[in-house]
């Protein structure tokens, strides 16, 4: 498919892309920025091809951020391959079972969801400050449970629906493995290339990816992405707490506007 948009339009797109590459880097959540800049850019363009550009748009972006975190940051890659082969797998069946489900019943869920992980984050200030001291090395009986919770649940829900994975990795990969918020953060981006994999597979060979839209917007999606990242490392992870929270708010916000005001 194809399309004709202004320089401005284009332009727009790109410095969106460059504001969602950046926040995924650092938390997730990027596409809240970059699925409804392709969607109001482009109102005659099918969802699902607005869909497919996005998955092809945010991929650079996550891949950036996972090789400037798995240099600088003690990501174990070995860990975040295994998940990230469970997250591909869920992402393949939540997609299979997307059109079968409706997004007003899981909407309501998920926001619950997100104001008690909100309420977890803000009454617990020491949470992804940092890895627990005692926590030893990492026991096999975790690291399944992340499998299973990061890997093929929100992969599950990456195919299903979508908004704030990134995010939702981040928490889980904290809470589950004890990890520091920007190892947790690291750790996703790998995990995250892997869901965004099997996405952008499924989207091309059912041609639903604007190409010649998707590649400038990759341009800045991945500046954005390697930025976030870098400056994530910088400033810790009391830096990344403060933009979790603010994402989280966004996300709720977002979800509650599509359940009743859209």
């Amino acid at each position: 498919m194809t399309t004709d948009i202004s320089l401005t339009t284009l332009l727009v797109l790109c410095l969106a892309a460059a504001a969602a590459g950046w926040v995924d880097a650092v938390v997730g959540g990027g596409g809240l920025l970059q699925l409804p800049a392709l969607m109001v850019a482009l109102p005659h363009v099918p969802v699902p091809h607005a869909i497919g550009t996005n998955k092809a748009v945010a991929i650079c972006g996550t891949a950036a951020a996972a090789v400037t975190y798995t240099r600088r940051a003690p990501v174990n890659r070995r860990t975040a391959l295994r998940i990230g082969l469970a997250a591909l797998g869920g992402s393949f069946a939540g997609a299979f079972f997307a059109s079968a489900i409706s997004s007003a019943v899981l909407r309501p869920l998920i926001m619950a969801i997100l104001v008690a992980v909100l309420a977890f984050v803000l009454l617990r200030p020491s949470f992804g400050t940092g890895a627990l001291p005692d926590a030893g090395p990492v026991s096999r009986r975790r690291t399944l449970a992340a499998i299973a919770v990061a890997g093929l649940g929100i992969g599950f829900y990456d195919g299903l629906m979508g908004p704030g994975t990134g995010t939702f990795l981040v928490l889980a990969l904290a809470a589950i493995l004890h990890m520091d918020l920007v190892t947790a953060s690291g750790t996703s981006k790998i995990v995250n290339v892997c869901t965004n994999v099997g996405a952008l597979v499924t989207f091309s060979f059912q041609h639903a990816v604007i190409w010649q839209i998707a590649a400038p917007m990759a341009l800045f999606n991945l500046t954005g992405g390697a930025l976030g990242a870098r400056m994530a490392l910088k400033r810790g992870s009391g830096f990344v707490r403060a933009v979790l929270v603010v994402v989280v708010l966004s996300l709720v916000c977002k979800l509650g506007y599509d359940q009743w005001g859209g």
